[in-house]
């Protein structure tokens, strides 16, 4: 434990049924209890799980984070024990924003304080419910599926790949990161810890993170795992503001405290049991929509820092292509780690130049920007995304006519596409209504309750995107020089 992270809670102790840090073998293996309990109507301070620990770990907390957010976030025995796994302290070394810290110097946060954030907000969710008892809180809901959204939210992210989402990008052999984050919980280290010291299934936890296709969630999981993705998630509430806070803009706030306020648990029309919030919670929704559109416009899809994303997808890609490197190998690494390979001798050319480019801040520069606007070429080129082949090759092919053209040499690796991934926008939320206004009903939908469409999210997000062409700085004047019609003309040609 490293003092300058965590801090000793005085006058706390384990419950006397849990056995002493440093007394368990870290070799044995507890099968993991059934699921007995559920939560019923509080009777005391807090609930206990079968273990004879505290349901939510800040009732007896033995240890404390000092979060930029959060101020002081209170940890259990368990929970030190996660974060202190080796799988866990990686992401410390694993940014946030990838290169977004290239162009907003603050942004260096790391994966490992947005997974303490998410834990953090987690439990403030669930205390909020489970004081509602009956009314409209989590009566009935298992104590194995409260413990396992939490240790969920703690553990989301743990599969991320170096500079978080880019490397996904390049999609097949690149394996998406909650597929690698159940690898990591169900073989690793964490699955000891989860089955010795919380008895749940490693498998269990995976699938509120991953989950499968093949078979579906037991129901309390369910309801519950629509707090860590979805339309209204802790993951956003974090990762908004954290975000925001960072880079030191205006933008990206969001009242955290009174959403979390309004949440519900409530039958829907069907019968089933579903999270709603309250008509408290419709302003601060709307402001969590707003602020990911804002986010988004001015930080996630900065030039400078998708610039820097598209040299390392196409580093990575010709990586691989030449069999320098294999997708398994880029799991563990940091982002520190993964430059230093790639600027190995073992690459090629292409990789260990870009490698070069991405450590000295050199950011490719753009020469043509296409807007939705453009129509049926804006599709053609959005259509690149889904396949980095095809990409290669163009980009290839766009280098040699450039050489001709500029009469000067363009390597294939110095012109690039910079794509940004389709967002999807889903406000899929009920709202509840205790007196409901004349012609409302006492739970609707998102849309019915503001009028709001999905679509208009959609709309906005299209018109806002663009689809850029980065090259390195030195070609840029000479490019421009040509016109922009000549690029134009080259990539009719092509695609």
């Amino acid at each position: 434990m490293r003092e300058e992270f965590f801090e000793s809670t005085p006058g706390r102790q384990q419950p006397a049924s849990a056995v002493p840090l440093n007394e368990q073998d870290a070799s044995s293996s507890t099968p993991v209890a059934p699921d007995t309990g559920v939560v019923q109507a509080m009777k005391h301070s807090y609930w206990m799980d079968a273990t004879g620990y505290p349901l939510l770990p800040d009732e007896q907390p033995v240890g404390t984070v000092r979060d930029s957010l959060y101020d002081l976030i209170p940890l259990g025995s368990r929970e030190l024990k996660l974060i202190n796994s080796a799988p866990f302290l990686r992401l410390q070394q694993v940014k946030q924003l990838g290169f977004v810290y290239r162009v907003w110097p603050g942004a260096t946060h790391s994966r490992y304080e947005h997974s303490l954030g998410c834990y953090h907000l987690a439990v403030r969710a669930l205390r909020a419910l489970l004081l509602r008892g009956s009314d409209g809180g989590l009566d009935g809901i298992s104590i194995s599926s409260i413990q396992t959204l939490m240790v969920a939210a703690l553990l989301h992210d743990i599969g991320h790949y170096p500079f978080s989402h880019t490397i996904e990008d390049l999609g097949f052999p690149i394996v998406q990161h909650e597929k690698v984050g159940r690898s990591i919980i169900e073989k690793s280290e964490i699955a000891t810890i989860l089955e010795r010291d919380y008895r749940l299934s490693p498998e269990r936890v995976a699938d509120f993170i991953d989950p499968p296709k093949s078979k579906s969630l037991p129901q309390d999981d369910e309801l519950l795992s629509h707090l860590l993705s979805g339309a209204l998630d802790i993951d956003k509430l974090d990762y908004l503001p954290r975000d925001a806070r960072a880079c030191n803009v205006p933008y990206g706030g969001v009242d955290v405290s009174r959403l979390l306020s309004a949440l519900r648990v409530h039958r829907d029309p069907h019968g089933e049991r579903c999270l709603v919030v309250t008509h408290k919670g419709i302003s601060p929704l709307h402001s969590l929509l707003h602020a990911r559109q804002e986010m988004f416009d001015n930080i996630y899809w900065h030039h400078t820092s998708r610039s820097f994303q598209a040299m390392l997808v196409r580093a990575v890609y010709d990586a691989l292509t030449a069999q320098a490197l294999n997708s398994e190998r880029l799991v563990g690494l940091t982002d520190a780690a993964l430059l230093t390979l790639l600027a190995s001798e073992k690459m090629p050319e292409s990789a260990r130049a870009l490698a070069a480019d991405l450590e000295m801040r050199r950011p490719y520069r753009v020469v043509l920007e296409v807007s939705p606007a453009a129509g049926s070429m804006f599709r053609r080129l959005e259509a690149l995304f889904w396949d980095a082949h095809r990409r290669r090759a163009i980009e290839q092919r766009i280098a040699a006519e450039l050489t001709t053209l500029l009469e000067q040499p363009v390597a294939d690796y110095e012109i690039l596409f910079e794509i940004p991934r389709p967002e999807k926008w889903e406000m899929d939320v009920w709202i509840a209504f205790d007196h409901p206004p004349v012609g409302m009903k006492p739970l609707m939908k998102w849309v019915e309750a503001t009028g709001l469409q999905p679509d208009d999210l959609a709309r906005y997000e299209q018109h806002q995107r663009r689809i850029r062409i980065v090259t390195a700085e030195r070609l840029r004047p000479p490019i421009h020089n040509l016109g922009e019609g000549a690029l134009l003309g080259i990539l009719e040609q092509l695609i």
